[in-house]
């Protein structure tokens, strides 16, 4: 008897299994065939309407290629924008797991292009090793800043960047003793949370510091120079992923909040004036880093790319004519390969100088000027490893920033996505569910550790080259290989020019 009951649930199980496989094969069926009638109806893409149904698997391939090279068929270095053997050391240092490698390495040392660090044959001992002491900027100011950190977070600002990314970074900033740049997007509270010094940025919208006709606002510049956290203000002239556009944030990333913070309307995508609109020269420029700098009494200086060295001479030129004490405190030089959230390709590909080219002609230029002891040289571009903030040292910058580095440090995965709404580590999105996987709280620690180690690697590299600290790196520690496969002091290279 109960041998006939199993049997008899087994056979009713079959027959409702059964039945549910036709149900879903019949809508499979009648899936295929609206997706079949609609591909063959419609004119806007050829693959579809010549292929129905199968042709989608293009699009979906295209889609998911970029995701397949990055894992499967790109080697360790031959990767853009940035390789594995890059984003791996990045994780590495953030975990603060062992960031040693076996065997030999695995980069082209005789490529044209690659630099070479100059080791002595004495190099430092441990205890002949020194902090690297703080370096002023803006001594003049009312407030001047006496910043502790070579290495400092890059402008992202919280909208490009969400809401946890943000307040991982305050807080990671914090810990390690760094700056961190707003961005353009104006000052939420999700920098000032983690109670690290910022650097409030001036777009060319101006969001944050406008009044209601989009014009600069000396009382908005008191209210967020009133914050004791907001050290420097930077006037963005351009940055090097896009130079001659401005700040572009997708209508899905104007949040109500980002809205608000921006003084900009909900759901309509932010496009900044590609150009400050009362800057027409190099005059106009001056008055106004001598407008916020009187008005806030706090450091003031600029950031841009260089597109050709013509700008600096006008620039300093109208600096000899009007006072040394005109001069922007820093000024801050993008590469062009530097990064953004969103940019059209036709700059993000071929227009600006990159870093290796424009940053020995600007501190060249200071020298020659005599402005090098005023004006204080911060730079950026795919500066995310210890050899990269080591050679930007030697060619002569005082401060180094980045911003992917530290995105790599939240734990993006390079997927691409940071022009929409769909970031799967949360570091870029106003999705809730998907900012769900990013946990500021133990984030934080990793912001602090990669900057930690970063440093200390580059300290490696200094010690290496026989000087006490990183700052006394110098060009003829660092040399480049030519196109014939032999190397250069970067010393003798640039007196080639």
């Amino acid at each position: 008897m109960f041998s006939d009951r199993v049997s008899h649930f087994l056979f009713l199980a079959l027959e409702i299994m059964s039945a549910l496989l036709l149900l879903v094969m019949g809508i499979l069926v009648l899936v295929v065939l609206v997706v079949y009638i609609v591909d063959r109806s419609q004119t806007q893409q050829a693959i579809r309407r010549n292929y129905p149904v199968i042709g989608r698997f293009r699009y979906l391939f295209e889609h998911l290629g970029e995701f397949f090279r990055q894992y499967f068929f790109a080697m360790d270095r031959e990767e853009l924008p940035f390789n594995r053997a890059q984003r791996s050391w990045v994780y590495r240092a953030a975990k603060d797991l062992d960031r040693t490698v076996a065997f030999g390495s695995s980069k082209d040392i005789y490529r044209s292009g690659s630099i070479i660090f100059v080791n002595t044959a004495y190099p430092t001992l441990d205890e002949d090793m020194v902090e690297t002491a703080p370096l002023v900027i803006g001594p003049d100011c009312p407030h001047p800043y006496s910043a502790k950190s070579i290495i400092n977070i890059s402008g992202m600002s919280f909208g490009a960047l969400s809401k946890p990314a943000v307040q991982a970074l305050s807080h990671g900033a914090k810990l390690a003793g760094c700056w961190m740049n707003t961005g353009e997007g104006g000052l939420s509270p999700w920098h000032l949370e983690g109670e690290c010094d910022l650097v409030f940025q001036i777009g060319t919208a101006k969001y944050g510091v406008r009044d209601a006709h989009g014009n600069l606002s000396d009382d908005k510049l008191l209210q967020v120079a009133s914050h004791a956290n907001v050290r420097m203000f930077e006037i963005k002239l351009s940055q090097g992923a896009k130079p001659g556009k401005g700040g572009i944030l997708p209508a899905e990333k104007v949040t109500e909040e980002i809205a608000a913070i921006r003084g900009i309307p909900v759901g309509k995508a932010s496009v900044s004036p590609n150009r400050h609109p009362e800057i027409r020269c190099a005059a106009d420029l001056l008055a106004m880093i001598e407008r916020v700098r009187q008005v806030t009494g706090k450091p003031t200086g600029i950031k841009t790319v260089l597109g050709s060295p013509d700008w600096l001479d006008e620039l300093f030129s109208e600096i000899q004519i009007k006072g040394v004490e005109s001069a922007p405190d820093f000024i801050t030089l993008d590469s062009a390969d530097g990064g953004t959230g969103a940019a059209p390709m036709s700059l993000i590909d071929d227009v600006g100088m990159p870093l290796r080219e424009s940053l020995p002609i600007l501190v060249d230029k200071l020298v020659e000027y005599g402005l090098r002891d005023r004006i204080r040289v911060i730079c950026s571009g795919k500066l995310i490893t210890p050899s990269a903030v080591a050679t930007a040292i030697c060619v002569g910058a005082d401060f180094v920033v980045s911003a992917r580095g530290f995105m790599f440090s939240l734990g993006c995965i390079q997927a691409l996505q940071c022009n929409k709404n769909t970031c799967p580590t949360g570091v870029t999105t106003h999705d809730p569910r998907l900012q769900q996987g990013l946990d500021p709280e133990s984030k934080s620690v990793r912001v602090y550790n990669f900057h930690r180690n970063l440093q200390h690697e580059v300290g490696v590299i200094a010690h290496s080259c026989g000087v006490a600290e990183p700052r006394q790196l110098r060009r003829v520690h660092a040399r480049r290989v030519m196109d014939d496969g032999r190397s250069i002091s970067l010393e003798d290279l640039y007196k080639l020019r």
